[in-house]
């Protein structure tokens, strides 16, 4: 089979690279198998939820695909809306509202730091180009919904192993803020680390998903950096 050849502006070739099989794609569904095969080994018992997340990624990725091919070529404000997907995360301990509260801390920061990005960091015209935004838009959902669903499950954890201390500083007329000031600053580290741990062995470590993308795309890497 013939293979193009992109040139860098630095003169470097890079050959474009075969497309997959369904072959491939078995054999790196397989390798989940051995997670399997360990959880049953350590009485984990993650087999089942393993199993189940494959499916669903699978099954995810695959309509994703079929979506965003007629999205991009819409090109438009309401074809990105449209394929934005609202994930809910399932927690141990819930609150009244915390759906909601959940939805909007996502969502929202989410599509802030989204659009001040692409229209000053990323000059994207439009902003809100389907085939730039929502890519950028799945990578700031994953990021803000880890953060999120640690921050909230430290906050419902601590709360529920310090009862008796929140109780007690409320009877002695602690306010609402004034009692939960400790275990939000504690949350608010917990949420963080993965970011701040993420951007430290950037660059060294570990390369980012879209830097990736664009060097197996055929961009050039110092723009891609």
């Amino acid at each position: 089979m013939e293979l193009n050849t992109t040139v860098y502006s630095g003169g470097v070739s890079l050959e474009a690279a075969e497309p997959l099989s369904w072959s491939n794609v078995a054999l790196a569904a397989s390798l989940l198998g051995v997670n399997v095969i360990i959880s049953s080994i350590l009485r984990l018992k993650l087999e089942t939820q393993i199993v189940v997340a494959g499916v669903r990624c699978f099954v995810q990725l695959s309509l994703l695909g079929l979506i965003l091919e007629r999205v991009f070529a819409t090109e438009s404000v309401l074809g990105g809306l449209a394929a934005l997907e609202v994930s809910e995360w399932t927690a141990k301990r819930t609150v009244k509202g915390m759906f909601w509260i959940t939805f909007t801390a996502i969502f929202g920061s989410a599509i802030s730091v989204g659009l001040i990005g692409s229209m000053f960091a990323m000059n994207f015209d439009p902003p809100y180009t389907a085939s730039k935004f929502i890519p950028t838009m799945g990578m700031l959902f994953g990021n803000t919904m880890v953060g999120v669903s640690l921050g909230m499950d430290s906050v419902l954890v601590s709360v529920d192993t310090r009862r008796d201390i929140v109780e007690c500083m409320l009877c002695y007329g602690a306010s609402r803020w004034e009692t939960v000031w400790p275990i939000a600053v504690d949350a608010a580290r917990t949420a963080m680390v993965p970011s701040i741990t993420s951007m430290g062995i950037t660059g060294l470590i570990s390369i980012p998903g879209m830097m990736s993308g664009q060097i197996l795309g055929g961009a050039d890497v110092m723009d891609a950096a």
